[in-house]
């Protein structure tokens, strides 16, 4: 849900999994500025058709994938309920209220999920910042959802000047793939973190688990 900079990068490497289906939410136009946060080289001709960002994404993830199947919509009232048939489900949308009821959607159908997110600023024309994931599943959803943001009075973002920051993209998706693969018994996972950030100055990856 949400097929932006960290969205598009997800699709990416789920993609390059064998799962079933994989479902796209995102009622945006593919423009310039998503071309320069998202995986592969948007051509001239492609960006003039203005197509919906996931039929765009679609398209080109159905070379290497069947199953990838576009919704040009956002996620709201009017088809929340197809959220209950998923089996996991990435969110990569601001905070905003229609986010906190995606989410109790998805608490309620107990369907696990990873939310992530990034917060930026700039100094002296240098960007700094936090990259977070966070993960709910049945047995922490009061822990996670106190990591979740829903505000939509959040701080200024520098994330919102459409700066350049793809490989910040690009790592916010691989932390939160690289979870989802270790809830699939794909990788170890000694610490069963729930709640994970990087910081881009020290260059520091820190975690909680679900009992601290």
């Amino acid at each position: 849900i949400g097929l932006g900079g960290t969205g598009s990068y997800i699709l990416d490497l789920v993609a390059k999994t064998p799962v079933r289906e994989i479902h796209l939410y995102d009622g945006d136009k593919f423009a310039s500025h998503n071309a320069f946060r998202a995986p592969g080289a948007a051509s001239i001709d492609q960006l003039h058709q203005q197509m919906n960002k996931v039929e765009y994404l679609a398209g080109m993830y159905a070379n290497m994938h069947t199953g990838v199947i576009p919704h040009p919509e956002y996620v709201d009232d009017t088809n929340l309920e197809e959220l209950g048939e998923m089996s996991f489900v990435f969110l990569s949308i601001d905070a905003t209220a229609t986010k906190n009821r995606i989410v109790e959607k998805l608490e309620v159908c107990n369907i696990p999920f990873v939310d992530t997110g990034m917060g930026l600023y700039a100094k002296d024309d240098t960007v700094g910042g936090i990259l977070r994931v966070t993960t709910s599943i049945a047995d922490n959803r009061d822990s996670a959802r106190s990591k979740m943001p829903f505000s939509t009075e959040e701080e200024p973002n520098e994330y919102d000047r459409n700066i350049q920051i793809a490989d910040l993209n690009m790592m916010n998706a691989a932390l939160a793939v690289s979870k989802w693969k270790k809830l699939q018994g794909f990788y170890f996972d000694f610490n069963e973190e729930f709640h994970s950030t990087y910081t881009i100055g020290t260059n520091r990856l820190s975690f909680m688990k679900s009992d601290e």
